[in-house]
């Protein structure tokens, strides 16, 4: 096997990458995969102990681990984990925002504090860590920025009342496309993985429910929804050199969910 080839095996090897939220049920997952790869992965997350713990079990003698606290609504918190990451380690190479939060509800009771705290956290915020980590990569000659999004962003659901999530994701959408314009002549791609439903505790529940999973399999090609490892597979492909030439993009890991709507 030639080295290049090998190389391959581990595409990651020596690339310092940012995984935010990366403590958490997703996050961590997608984490774990990237140290696989061979990546040296700081865990940023709004507590200092649960990034802690993620980043311990992943150091190895191969690759470096840190654990960052940074608040994601907070664009000094934000600018600061930048330049701590910075300090630590010379740059980023790659961000993975896996910071989000899910608040549904009727939207003719939706609270507008609500609605702006979900916007806040999901578009603002990822606009705050692209920035931030943008400005790194620009320095440094390059890098690849990863958001995780969702379905949602361009389909509706005829339940719940999901208007402040689908809109911050659409959001994020175009947010990704203007950031690759941009940012392409500093060799910056900018991607996300939109999944529909994942196999997470957040989901359990709802999937609980025979009437709901029922009509989550019958919308879907595939017949299922997605497994954790299955958005970190994605992930970690947008985040590798394997993905040079995709930029702007929104890679659906959704079991064709999309595709057939």
């Amino acid at each position: 096997m030639s080295d290049s080839i090998a190389g391959m095996n581990q595409p990651l090897t020596g690339q310092r990458v940012l995984v935010a939220g990366g403590d958490g049920e997703i996050g961590s997952v997608i984490a774990e995969t990237l140290a696989q790869d061979g990546a040296d992965v700081a865990i940023a997350g709004i507590e200092l102990g649960p990034a802690k713990e993620v980043a311990e079990r992943l150091s190895t003698e191969d690759n470096r681990t840190a654990a960052y606290q940074f608040d994601i609504r907070d664009a000094a918190s934000v600018a600061n984990l930048a330049s701590s990451i910075e300090e630590d380690w010379g740059g980023i190479d790659v961000l993975v925002n896996a910071v989000g939060i899910l608040s549904v509800g009727p939207s003719d009771q939706f609270a507008a504090e609500e609605f702006r705290k979900v916007v806040d956290i999901n578009l603002t915020g990822a606009f705050l860590l692209s920035q931030a980590a943008g400005k790194l990569m620009i320095a440094g000659g390059g890098g690849r920025i990863v958001h995780l999004t969702s379905v949602r962003a361009i389909l509706g659901l005829n339940i719940g009342g999901w208007s402040a999530y689908g809109a911050s994701k659409a959001g994020v959408h175009l947010l990704i496309k203007q950031l690759a314009t941009e940012w392409g002549p500093h060799q910056i791609s900018v991607n996300a993985v939109g999944s529909g439903f994942v196999r997470t505790a957040l989901n359990a529940a709802l999937m609980q429910n025979q009437d709901f999973a029922s009509m989550v399999a019958a919308r879907t090609p595939l017949g299922r929804i997605a497994e954790l490892q299955e958005v970190a597979n994605a992930t970690a492909y947008l985040a590798s050199p394997r993905s040079s030439f995709i930029t702007g993009q929104i890679i659906y890991v959704d079991g064709g969910l999309s595709a057939s709507q």
